[in-house]
């Protein structure tokens, strides 16, 4: 009697965890964010886990129903496998493409933290000039191999390619055996984009 009550202790905490889990998992992925604390996010994963599972009541019910678990196992397990696994995922990429679309912009709060974020994270190539707080300018080029940080660390920049600047800000040519440059945020006071 103890091993069942066990095993449906087990059940119930796949079911109502183990999706939202998932969920919150792909959107940390997808979405620069703040580190989860899944002790204090316990029960947010329970709210993501409800929705998955009310979202598939429908399918639940015709599983368990007419012996189809014992007719047709193999497609029982998948759909069971579906709905605990696949589906949190599918759900999070759907959310985050409609949260960071244009249409919906004006009714979804955008889950991007900042506009650095914003921008790296189209990853567009263009010409850049980073102002650093001592006067100082560096022009550049960010493009396939460059690199930015995200939310939450600190802003840091990786140019590939350096390239010296004119009296006037304008680009002259790539510096010689450049390798690119890496700018840590705390000495950037603006950068300007380019389009290449």
């Amino acid at each position: 009697m103890d091993d069942i009550f066990e095993i449906n202790k087990i059940i119930l905490f796949i079911i109502f965890f183990v999706p939202g889990f998932i969920s919150m998992k792909v959107y940390h992925l997808l979405i620069a964010s703040e580190r989860i604390n899944f002790s204090e996010s316990f029960s947010e994963a329970i709210g993501f886990s409800s929705i998955n599972f009310a979202a598939f009541s429908w399918l639940i019910i015709i599983i368990n129903r007419n012996s189809f678990y014992k007719n047709y196992f193999t497609w029982y397990l998948i759909i069971v496998l579906f709905i605990i696994f696949v589906a949190p995922i599918i759900w999070t990429i759907l959310y985050v493409k409609v949260a960071k679309s244009k249409k919906f912009r004006k009714y979804i709060l955008s889950p991007i933290k900042n506009p650095w974020d914003y921008f790296f994270e189209q990853k567009k190539s263009c010409w850049v000039v980073v102002n650093l707080k001592n006067g100082e300018k560096i022009g550049g080029v960010y493009s396939d191999n460059s690199f930015s940080s995200a939310f939450p660390n600190k802003e840091q920049i990786y140019l590939e390619e350096l390239w010296l600047l004119n009296v006037k800000g304008d680009f002259i040519r790539k510096k010689n055996r450049t390798k690119g440059i890496l700018i840590l945020g705390d000495d950037i006071k603006s950068i300007e984009f380019y389009k290449n």
